[in-house]
């Protein structure tokens, strides 16, 4: 019996967000935050493994609440991420990365047992190929989230470009679940439709394909394609949609089907993105959503 369902892996971060319009908010974001708290406040057992700054403790306190258990390894500074929405649409985005915690190393990894171990990088100062190995020989059944790798830092200004990744058909190989957004798909595979870039995943060797656009979020497993679409009135909250689309996935599928996980990680995020920050909800309000 695994102690854990899910062990998320990645930076804390302080995400400052520009909202279209010219609203600003800053708050504690990162993928860990968003996927394990949606993880978490549906039931599961969760862990996190996050690389901070001790002095920002704090940032940690909400998982803690919801009885995450956090590993905190010590770096100089923590993560600090800038999102500026120029226009309406909310999958266009320009992410600054002002500081950054540095890379996971090998050593850095507790011998936690879990269902599922999912690298939840911001963008590509985190994980590299040596510590996705170094995970996969201990026989970890591994997730990972691709913006990890595709979201490429400039060392100077702090940019981050959108890029192909040289690794990518190694790092896809060793993993059994990945998650990407249609943006990341199409610099990846070369296709903005999500059935044909999932399909191309699966032909390099990865196991369950999650992709989120603007509309809903597609799923590709043993070459079969399911979608669910989002619900969502508002979009203040989207910031966080795909990490928390990924959460509730993993939280739901070992005990349900592949349809049944879309719909309940579709309905989630929805309720989600209405609000700015992490999801905040309940397992009835999620199942109350997909009953509506």
């Amino acid at each position: 019996m695994n102690p854990y369902d899910i062990v998320f892996i990645g930076h804390m971060a302080v995400d400052e967000v520009h909202h279209f319009g010219g609203e600003v908010s800053v708050g504690v974001g990162s993928a860990v935050l968003c996927g394990a708290l949606a993880a978490a406040r549906v039931g599961c057992r969760v862990a996190v493994v996050t690389r901070m700054s001790p002095e920002d403790g704090h940032m940690v306190e909400s998982l803690q609440s919801a009885n995450v258990a956090v590993t905190i390894i010590p770096a100089p500074t923590t993560t600090y991420v800038k999102v500026i929405h120029p226009s309406a649409d909310v999958d266009n985005r320009q992410i600054i990365r002002v500081r950054s915690a540095g890379f996971f190393q090998p050593d850095d990894m507790p011998l936690l047992r879990a269902g599922v171990v999912h690298l939840a990088g911001i963008s590509d100062d985190e994980f590299d190929l040596t510590f996705i190995n170094t995970l996969k020989a201990r026989g970890l059944c591994l997730s990972a989230d691709m913006q990890g790798f595709v979201r490429q830092g400039d060392p100077e200004s702090g940019k981050i470009h959108f890029r192909d990744v040289a690794d990518k058909f190694k790092i896809v190989s060793l993993l059994d679940f990945v998650k990407l957004d249609v943006v990341e798909a199409e610099i990846l595979t070369g296709t903005r439709d999500l059935e044909q870039a999932a399909r191309q995943f699966a032909i390099w060797g990865a196991g369950e394909v999650v992709i989120t656009r603007a509309d809903g979020v597609l799923a590709l497993v043993d070459g079969v394609p399911y979608f669910s679409p989002f619900s969502n009135r508002s979009i203040v909250g989207r910031t966080g949609r795909g990490d928390t689309t990924f959460g509730a996935y993993l939280a739901w599928r070992p005990e349900h089907s592949v349809q049944e996980a879309l719909d309940f990680a579709a309905a989630l995020v929805s309720i989600k993105m209405e609000s700015i920050g992490p999801f905040k909800g309940t397992l009835e309000d999620v199942l109350a959503r997909m009953k509506s």
